[in-house]
């Protein structure tokens, strides 16, 4: 039996002592108003390479360099209709900063985002971040520390 899952990618963008994290906006039916990184699903024939940048454009106007992978997770969702997946599997990749300047000129509209901020990083305890990214961002501490 094939499971049908989403496959998601998540861009930690570490620059200065900071991650680029994003905010859920009040339209979010899952998450209003917490915290996660820039990142989505795939879509039908994008490289990984190719999907990333894509996400991470279109929600802060900011160009990467996706780097390796460091976590992979799952978690649940409301399905969209009933043959939809209820299942997400993601990819945690650091990344690196090309250029750009942050800006939401280029989000869309079901992106459901309010904020973009650098956040500390000594300082990502103190934000209300979406529950199942918590023990990513365990694994980016050990990941930097390396």
């Amino acid at each position: 039996m094939i499971i049908p899952v989403y496959f998601a990618q998540k861009a930690f963008i570490v620059d200065d002592g900071k991650l680029l994290a994003v905010r859920r906006d009040s339209t979010d039916a899952n998450q209003p108003y917490r915290w996660e990184v820039p990142g989505g699903r795939l879509e039908v024939g994008e490289s990984l390479n190719e999907h990333l940048v894509r996400e991470v454009l279109e929600e802060t106007s900011l160009t990467i360099k996706p780097g390796q992978p460091f976590f992979v997770w799952q978690w649940k969702i409301k399905q969209a209709t009933p043959s939809a997946p209820d299942t997400i599997v993601a990819v945690a990749r650091l990344c690196s900063l090309q250029g750009g300047s942050l800006s939401d000129a280029r989000r869309v509209a079901d992106d459901h985002l309010d904020l973009m901020e650098w956040l500390p990083l000594d300082k990502l305890h103190t934000y209300d971040w979406i529950p199942n990214m918590l023990p990513v961002l365990d694994a980016l501490k050990n990941q930097l520390k390396q």
